[in-house]
């Protein structure tokens, strides 16, 4: 259950990353598309403040999303191998 949790932390602060924890390599895709958001989050930032909070607010309820993703699919598949 410990990796479970790693992954659902993992993936909430660095999307995919969690995904790889689980043995998904389709991690891979959401941790470059993650790096790529966040390179465009800070480019925001520095145009114009209220863009950078609305891409905030965005990243951080996808962020959220993987997370509660990584948690459902690890604990089935420790469900599944009981």
């Amino acid at each position: 259950m410990a990796r479970v949790w790693v992954a659902t932390v993992l993936n909430f602060f660095l999307p995919g990353a969690g995904y790889l924890v689980l043995g998904r390599a389709l991690g891979v895709l959401y941790l470059l598309g993650a790096i790529g958001l966040t390179y465009v989050e800070t480019s925001l930032q520095a145009l114009d403040p209220t863009l950078w909070a609305v891409m905030f607010g965005a990243v951080f309820v996808m962020n959220t999303g993987f997370a509660i993703d990584a948690f459902r699919l690890g604990k089935a598949s420790i469900e599944g191998a009981k």
